[in-house]
């Protein structure tokens, strides 16, 4: 080592230990040490390898020509090399520089180890032989063990901030509501579902106090932070608090939203508060499940019960050992409990075709089945039961032969003509199809009053019914969910027709 040098190189290890603060991509690093570690041992070129999962990675290199540099990558990527140690590696890379420049190379390493571990080696290509004093190699350890150290600093700053990008996709990628509290309740950080759920951006609710943000319509189900927190929350309790109720949002669409939120601490080492994770979930589903779960029993058990009573009533009636009927009343009662049954069977199976579809779906019994020639038949069952509506059909005269279930298209035509005759209190019912390239469309059009535009969206909801119609007729609220279901099961839709000018007009088409 040339005597001048020795005096450089305290310089470079200053150098080497400001690289330790002031650069942490590792990329940089690695280049800022390699050209360090080549002036300092007066050579010609020099590269960084790194372990990495058991293999050797050629992480930086400078001065090496392209070729030797695509012959030792995966040279040292294979299997046996990646058992080498440093010594082994050394003298490996010592005899191929040897074995490349005809003799005119020689090398050194410098080992990185931190912690007790080897991270990676500094090789460098050099003209002449190892020659080094104590103090060199005083001074060269020192500036490699410098050099690890910085290593392995942009190593964890890298990991740091890999596992924060990943935290970040994680959190906005929750489906639920994230917001991340100081200990004195103000927001750190929202995520985007939070965003949609209360209609503020994170720029907008940084900063901002928790009680500025979670405000209720009215007194929630569960202890609120605020309430919680004069008892000892979360360090005297228990370590979860959930709280449910309707949130104010900034603006009137909606002026509210269902939430559940849920509030766990994040604490530190020494057991003090460092945030509190607040989980926002819009729970508005699970309110309509159980408000439709409601609306069910309610129907259910009031459409039940109606022709249960008048079965037993008349059924009890006509047993009454006191009383003698005339065979009018005897028959006009059967006819009732007949009636009264068969409603109840429908209702029954309409229940069980619901709870099908729950289940995954309804099977299909598929066979040729003529439109015009099923509606013509319904027609003239259902006129038999109406004097105050004519039914007539109307279908062209080339209408196709259609692949589907007889049985479900009859119900739901049937649905649409029984429903024509409940709503409409007279005149025409009028049952058309109209044949496309790829479709056969039906229509069931009434001269009754037609469908209120605000219900138009619902009527094929399971258990909707109009505020009118239900007060004037009896049902469920499944016929429509029933036949759409049908339809579409068959490839086909069903849909209401807003441009009808007068009574309502409800369309299915099917598939030719």
């Amino acid at each position: 080592m040339l005597p001048d040098f020795r005096v450089r190189q305290r310089d470079y290890l200053l150098e080497i230990a400001r690289a330790l603060t002031q650069e942490l991509d590792l990329g940089k690093l690695l280049a800022r040490i390699l050209r360090i570690a080549i002036e300092m041992l007066a050579g010609q070129a020099g590269l960084i390898a790194l372990r990495e999962r058991d293999v050797w990675r050629v992480a930086s290199a400078h001065g090496i020509p392209p070729a030797f540099l695509r012959y030792l990558e995966p040279l040292l990527a294979e299997e046996h090399v990646a058992e080498l140690d440093i010594e082994e590696l050394n003298r490996m890379l010592k005899e191929l520089t040897y074995t490349a420049s005809m003799g005119l190379l020689n090398g050194t390493a410098l080992p990185l180890v931190t912690h007790g571990q080897v991270i990676g080696v500094i090789f460098i290509f050099r003209s002449y032989a190892d020659l080094f004093s104590t103090n060199d190699q005083q001074l060269l350890q020192s500036f490699a063990d410098q050099a690890a150290i910085a290593v392995f600093n942009a190593r964890l700053y890298g990991q740091i901030t890999i596992e924060k990008l990943r935290l970040d996709a994680l959190i906005d990628s929750a489906a639920d509501g994230i917001i991340i509290l100081n200990p004195d309740h103000t927001i750190e950080r929202v995520n985007d579902a939070f965003e949609r759920i209360f209609g503020k951006t994170d720029d907008e609710l940084r900063g901002l106090k928790h009680e500025e943000i979670v405000r209720w319509m009215r007194k929630p189900d569960g202890m609120t932070l605020e309430e919680a927190e004069p008892d000892g929350w979360p360090l005297n309790q228990a370590a979860h608090l959930y709280v449910e109720g309707d949130l104010i949002r900034p603006d009137d669409t909606p002026p509210y939203v269902p939430v559940g939120i849920t509030y766990a601490p994040l604490l530190n080492p020494d057991n003090s508060l460092r945030n509190i994770i607040v989980t926002v979930r819009d729970i508005t589903h699970f309110r309509n499940a159980d408000e439709m779960k409601a609306t069910f029993i309610s129907i259910v058990s009031h459409e039940l019960k109606t022709p249960v009573a008048l079965i037993k009533g008349y059924a009890s009636t006509l047993r009454r050992d006191d009383a003698r009927w005339d065979k009018h009343i005897i028959q006009d009662s059967l006819a009732v409990i007949e009636e009264e049954a068969d409603r109840l069977t429908h209702m029954i199976e309409d229940l069980l075709d619901a709870s099908r579809l729950q289940a995954g779906g309804l099977s299909l019994n598929r066979a040729d089945i003529s439109i015009p020639v099923m509606a013509q038949r319904l027609a003239e069952k259902f006129q038999t039961q109406t004097k105050k509506h004519h039914i007539v059909v109307e279908f062209p005269a080339e209408c196709p032969i259609i692949l589907g279930d007889e049985n479900r298209i009859e119900q739901v035509l049937s649905n649409l003509i029984s429903n024509a005759i409940k709503y409409a209190p007279g005149g025409e019912i009028h049952i058309s199809g109209q044949v496309k390239p790829d479709t056969v469309t039906v229509c069931v059009q009434d001269d009754g009053p037609g469908i209120d535009p605000h219900d138009m969206p619902h009527i094929f909801d399971r258990f909707y019914r109009a505020e009118k119609a239900a007060r004037k007729t009896k049902g469920a609220g499944l016929g429509l969910y029933l036949a759409r279901a049908i339809v579409e099961a068959h490839g086909g839709r069903m849909w209401v027709d807003p441009k009808s000018d007068k009574g309502a007009k409800i369309c299915f088409s099917l598939p030719r």
